[in-house]
């Protein structure tokens, strides 16, 4: 059957399938990866990266092939992980932009499309390297863009067939990868990703189910020599910054260039994405935080992964990982930026609603289940992940990472725990590490914060554990509620109890104590005193003002919570980090419309 165009359900299809087949070759990615640095982690890079843009694509059905094309790169951009993610994305922001507003393209304008991405990836450069995913995405394009045919099909299979050819002459041009033995792990990506394309094009089946099991024993590969890290600077440094008013790329570039090298920055709308190698990230982030809101940042140690996948690359297995990855479950309430930025694995919390069963923020987003709380009386039961679920999570935590380590709901609220535990004890092979967060909501979303930037830092997961359980004894978390409407629809108090509240006005002032458990902390009267009296409460309970301090603002249905007590945090701190979430529908359900709250945790060293 003959193509003669590209619409927007037919590159949604291509770009779905694309995805899932570079997600395939993560292993073999990160086992050949020996440039910019030996650190073993392209693979995965690519995997996070590419499913973002396969989980945005997932619902849409726009007909418009320049609407998918947008869709598609704003998802790369927010998802971009690591040099390759973060050319990816360079490259489909350049094709967007080239057929922006088109319904259907041919075949000349695909040519032209591809031309334009790889234009908008060299322009994004400080210092292209031939050999890498740039040459092969450069030659790919050219090849299209000079064929005289008209036929999708066909014109396809030839841009594949020439990235093909272009990957194998990458050892040519970058002599790392010669002596290695290896073609470019960024390019192999890309060139994967076409595979895909062809593949879906040609009615090719392949499994959609990138999973695979990691409990058994890898498949033995042929090993090469790893190369020694040679790499001046000793922190992969990603941030993104969301504003009004952002500087251009350039400006950027050249405020960073004397802190590192690798450095690729994007510019997209109102979003800032920033990747460079550095030993200073700390004078990134500062500088980035002048800029907006620093809506996500992270340093991983490059040595360490190196060290891991030089680990990997000895026993001749086919297997490199990042030496601790985190997981936690959807109570932690950390919003999708930060979980795509860290790599974090989540668990989704259940809802049942009758015979239905509903994933937490899968099935049932937040923003959602907030609009059926001001218009529902019924709403779904809450329930806690059955071990099969942390198993399947475990399990896919454990292909990125040689340890793992879990961050989970308190157990004396739920026995989520329990069930977590149920399922580490069930695959005695995996290397599961559990802390009890004995928090919910954005304190136990700091202190998973707080795991991943440890084990990017390379502390080892016990003692990721131990440190987790000192800052908790510091920190916690308090909240309040409009009603006692759902609290009383929960059972969690009395008619008579919340008739008075109610009546009166009462807002009442929780907390959960350092066993993880709901205690109360006092009560106000009116919106405004209770602000006050809670951050009052906030203050008592630290004790006194911490040299290091993070906090979190939640809310069920009432943005406009975040301004107010954000303008007064500062004023009472100075300019502490400070993230914000809408509360997760398995807690939401119990509190109702108009409650929020406030965690805050101590980074302070023990006295």
């Amino acid at each position: 059957m003959q193509i003669s165009y590209i619409d927007g359900p037919r590159l949604r299809r291509a770009l779905t399938a694309g995805c899932h087949w570079a997600q395939q070759q993560r292993g073999e990615l990160n086992r050949i990866n020996v440039f910019p640095v030996p650190d073993g982690d392209t693979g995965t890079n690519l995997y996070l990266t590419v499913q973002a843009i396969a989980d945005r694509l997932e619902h849409n059905t726009e007909r418009a092939v320049g609407v998918v094309a947008h869709e598609a790169a704003k998802a790369a951009v927010l998802g971009a992980r690591g040099n390759c993610g973060m050319m990816l994305s360079q490259f489909l922001l350049g094709f967007a932009r080239s057929i922006e507003g088109q319904t259907r393209i041919g075949a000349t304008d695909f040519g032209g499309a591809l031309e334009a991405g790889v234009q908008n990836l060299s322009d994004a450069l400080e210092e292209p390297v031939e050999g890498t995913i740039l040459t092969v995405m450069r030659d790919t394009a050219k090849a299209v863009a000079d064929a005289e045919i008209e036929d999708i099909a066909p014109l396809a299979e030839h841009m594949l067939d020439r990235a093909r050819d272009s990957l194998e002459r990458t050892p040519e041009l970058l002599p790392v990868l010669s002596a290695a033995g290896v073609v470019d792990a960024g390019a192999k990506g890309f060139v994967s990703f076409l595979e895909g394309v062809v593949m879906f094009l040609r009615g090719d089946s392949f499994p959609m189910d990138s999973g695979e099991d990691f409990t058994a024993a890898p498949p033995v590969v042929a090993s090469f020599e790893y190369p020694e890290r040679e790499e001046r600077y000793r922190f992969c440094t990603e941030a993104l910054v969301r504003g009004n008013d952002l500087p251009d790329q350039a400006e950027v570039r050249g405020r960073l260039r004397a802190r590192g090298d690798s450095m690729i920055v994007i510019r997209s709308d109102d979003v800032l994405k920033v990747h460079i190698h550095t030993d200073e990230p700390q004078e990134v982030f500062s500088y980035l935080k002048g800029l907006g809101d620093l809506v996500t940042h992270k340093a991983e140690d490059m040595g360490a992964q190196y060290d891991a996948a030089k680990r990997a690359s000895g026993s001749h297995l086919a297997l490199v990982r990042r030496p601790v990855g985190i997981l936690t479950d959807s109570a932690a309430d950390l919003s999708e930026e930060i979980i795509r930025a860290h790599g974090i694995q989540v668990v989704p919390m259940m809802l049942v609603d009758g015979d239905d069963v509903y994933r937490d923020g899968v099935d049932m987003t937040a923003e959602r289940f907030h609009k059926m709380l001001a218009s529902q009386e019924r709403l779904p039961t809450t329930s806690q992940p059955p071990p099969a679920a942390f198993l399947e999570g475990f399990k896919r935590a454990a292909a990125d990472a040689e340890q793992v380590v879990g961050v989970i709901l308190s157990s004396g609220l739920s026995g989520t725990y329990a069930s977590a535990e149920a399922a580490a004890a069930l695959e005695t092979d995996l290397p599961i590490h559990l802390a009890d967060s004995r928090g919910v909501s954005l304190l136990q979303g700091l202190l998973v914060l707080k795991a991943t930037e440890l084990a990017e830092m390379a502390m080892p997961a016990e003692e990721i554990v131990k440190e987790l359980n000192r800052i908790r004894d510091q920190s916690g978390i308090l909240f309040t509620i409009e009603t006692f409407d759902r609290l009383l629809a929960s059972g969690r108090v009395s008619r008579s109890k919340a008739f008075f509240g109610n009546l009166l006005n009462v807002k009442p002032i929780l907390a959960i104590d350092r066993e993880g458990k709901v205690v109360p902390r006092g009560t106000a009267f009116g919106r405004k005193r209770v602000i006050l009296a809670l951050l009052d409460a906030v203050a008592e309970d630290m004790g006194r003002v911490p040299e290091s301090v993070r906090f979190g603002i939640i809310h069920v249905g009432i943005p406009e919570i975040i301004s107010e007590v954000r303008e007064l945090l500062v004023a009472r701190y100075g300019d502490v980090e400070i993230l914000n979430a809408l509360v997760t529908p398995v807690i939401a359900t119990h509190l109702g419309i108009g409650a929020w709250g406030l965690a805050y945790m101590v980074e302070d060293p023990p006295r």
